[in-house]
């Protein structure tokens, strides 16, 4: 373990998901394969289990379930269809399918489902459910029994200290069946994650909070420029740092957003003047697991903020496909909810509850929303990455999208916390389900307000740590611990550029495609409790902030239009620039800067990229954080940097490189098209 890693281990503590697809290399070998029969299905197995470390077969006697979804009928009728209800120039323009509709046209038939039914029967397992319209088929056994009817070796495989089960080859299944087989789900226990993030905090620390008192503050960064001063108790090295301050306040949490504030920033206020709010749509909102604190802490939130309470008429909680046995606080759950409701105060909000993570159960969460029409906007906070997620996971997901895509609803999936996910050790890639030409994918950005809460600068979201001072010790050079955490970002591997993203000059799928507030060290509040404990106000981030907050914005575009819009990244790369705010790389003059003095004569000095971890030319805003009266820790954090400005940490991408993250002028692969100019943005879509 290196020194980075050694100090955020003991000393940060920090709240953030590290992800379950980065592997140990560490190759299978020994395994005997089951002789394979019938038909094989392709691209069905984890791309993992080549290199995972193998623990050994799965319990034959364990209980499972296990998913055939199939193929749709007429699929490049589907794909001709989702191209031209976009099109002004085409006679079906806006024409949205009815569920019925999409039945009638692609749906697989109730004899076909009937035949994967009697597949599943003839190896022992037992249906437990036949999806809306038959497009999946869900049944239930042992482990023993699917890897007899799918011809697999099902085996655990430890990746980053997790255990999950998978497949060791694609299944096969029986020649009559295989035809009607688009993908098998759920031989695999891989499974989405939350990309929420708080601010980093330190071992011996709590996460800020609020119960009673004060509030967060808006001043973030106060425009000034501050120097602090470290030393070892009076003897030398001395250590004097310059720069911009980030907020500090020892009688108060740190800085974050609230409604009114957000409001105000980006010119939401005139587009509730005109009345419109949300009334009359509903936002979906996928949250596996549930939370039995979500309702109560949402009205606590409400009543701080002035917005109408949730009741029965307005905030919905749907479990699908079966009762949830995790249900407990999640403040996931409350990110999304409370900030969905803050943006679209007048929008109704179903909370589409999977029972677990699993790759089979969100999508099936996911199809449920789509089928039954719950909402023109659906609101999706979660992924995983797409190059560690078998190829049927992404055509599966693909498929619900483009249904999504084709009934005239958008759905909108955060693109991740990790930047091009190289922190986890494996080559560049991008989140899924974001990943979907069918989906519109949100990124993030950090946020300077004026003191009358007007919008300072924007940058795109990445942050990078430097320590430079902690319990009397002096670094020299200063400790570059490099990336963070930042807004997910990049070209799918898998995923051709749509139509809309024609203007990229990219092969294949960009992401993302609008942003919105993210970063942790300039976040939004949220109202959370245990059960049994008072709320508190927290200060929360990530793309799981952005995404509730643009799925919002969408709610109202479909009211001021009158109609449903549909799929809204199929619209933002064409809207005026007065609708959207460019995000652009951002400097400053008084980025941190360090002096170490190692003798009456000797004076060691090093200028704003130095600090950072010496990569000269780095575009960024860095800033002082004194944290709060804990063990004179003295950190320098950089803005604007989805990347590594750590030189030669040979991990993460380094800033330096040509296919780094980086914000630009107009579209870029960290904020996509930029944020949105509340009003003048719903407003483009009056009639």
């Amino acid at each position: 373990m290196n020194k980075r890693e050694v100090y955020r281990t003991a000393n940060t503590g920090r709240l953030r998901t590290v992800g379950l697809f980065v592997v140990a290399v560490v190759l299978v070998a020994g395994v005997t394969l089951p002789a394979t029969a019938g038909q094989l299905i392709a691209h069905n197995t984890p791309a993992y289990v080549t290199s995972a470390k193998n623990l050994g077969a799965a319990d034959a006697s364990a209980t499972m379930d296990v998913t055939i979804w199939l193929n749709p009928h007429n699929r490049a009728e589907m794909d001709q269809l989702a191209k031209d209800l976009y099109d002004r120039t085409s006679p079906v323009y806006r024409q949205w399918l009815k569920t019925r509709d999409v039945a009638a046209r692609f749906a697989p038939t109730a004899a076909e489902a009937k035949t994967v039914q009697n597949f599943f029967e003839s190896h022992n397992l037992k249906v437990v459910n036949v999806g809306p319209n038959n497009f999946f088929v869900r049944a239930r056994g042992t482990v023993g029994d699917v890897q007899t009817a799918f011809h697999v070796q099902l085996n655990n495989y430890e990746l980053r200290g997790e255990v999950l089960r998978a497949n060791d080859r694609d299944p096969s299944v029986d020649e009559g069946t295989a035809a009607l087989v688009h993908s098998v789900a759920g031989l695999d226990t891989g499974h989405y994650t939350h990309p929420l993030a708080q601010r980093p905090v330190l071992s011996g620390t709590s996460a800020p909070k609020i119960s009673t008192g004060g509030f967060f503050s808006t001043n973030c960064f106060d425009g000034t420029t501050t120097e602090k001063q470290a030393s070892t108790g009076g003897t030398l090295p001395e250590g004097k740092y310059t720069g911009n301050n980030y907020f500090t306040n020892y009688t108060n949490p740190g800085c974050a957003y609230t409604p009114p504030e957000i409001y105000t920033a980006y010119n939401l206020n005139g587009l509730y003047a005109e009345g419109y709010n949300g009334a009359g749509q509903t936002i979906a909102i996928i949250d596996w697991c549930g939370s039995v604190t979500a309702e109560s802490d949402g009205n606590v939130f409400n009543k701080k903020f002035g917005l109408p309470l949730f009741t029965s008429s307005n905030f919905t909680t749907i479990y699908t496909p079966t009762a949830s046995s995790c249900e407990g606080p999640d403040p996931e759950i409350n990110i999304d909810t409370q900030w969905a409701h803050a943006i679209a105060p007048g929008a109704n909000i179903d909370l589409v509850v999977p029972p677990s993570a699993s790759f089979q159960d969100v999508d099936q969460g996911f199809f449920y929303a789509v089928n039954y029409a719950l909402g023109n906007s659906i609101s999706g906070s979660y992924g995983a990455p797409e190059s560690e997620v078998a190829s049927s996971i992404l055509n599966t997901e693909n498929l619900i999208a483009e249904i999504a895509s084709i009934t005239g609803i958008s759905a909108q999936f955060a693109t991740g916390d990790y930047g091009d996910y190289t922190d986890f050790g494996i080559p560049p890639t991008v989140s899924t389900p974001a990943d979907s030409p069918y989906a519109t994918g949100v990124g993030g950005v950090s946020l300077a307000l004026t003191p009358s809460n007007t919008i300072s600068w924007q940058s795109g979201w990445g942050t990078n740590e430097t320590l430079l001072a902690e319990e009397g010790l002096i670094f020299d050079p200063p400790l570059a611990f490099g990336f963070d955490f930042g807004s997910g970002g990049g070209a799918s591997g898998f995923f051709a550029s749509p139509s809309y993203q024609s203007g990229l000059g990219s092969s294949w799928r960009e992401l993302p495609d609008i942003s919105w507030l993210a970063d942790p060290f300039t976040g939004g509040v949220i109202a959370f409790s245990e059960p049994g404990e008072s709320v508190s106000y927290f200060a929360y981030g990530g793309t799981s902030l952005a995404t509730p907050m643009i799925s919002g914005l969408w709610a109202i575009a479909n009211e001021e239009a009158g109609f449903p819009l549909g799929q809204a990244s199929q619209y933002v790369y064409t809207m005026p620039s007065s609708t959207i705010f460019d995000v652009t790389p951002l400097n400053s003059t008084t980025n941190v800067i360090a002096s170490i003095k190692q003798s009456s004569t000797l004076t060691d000095s090093y200028d704003a990229d130095a600090v950072m971890g010496g990569y000269a030319g780095t575009t960024l805003y860095s800033g002082l954080w004194n944290y709060p009266d804990y063990n004179n820790i003295v950190l320098a954090i950089s803005f604007g940097t989805d990347c590594t400005t750590a030189y030669g940490f040979g991990v993460v991408t380094e800033c330096n490189s040509s296919s780094a993250l980086q914000t630009a002028v107009g579209w870029d692969n960290v904020t996509g098209v930029g944020t949105p100019n509340g009003q003048a943005f719903a407003d483009w879509f009056a009639p």
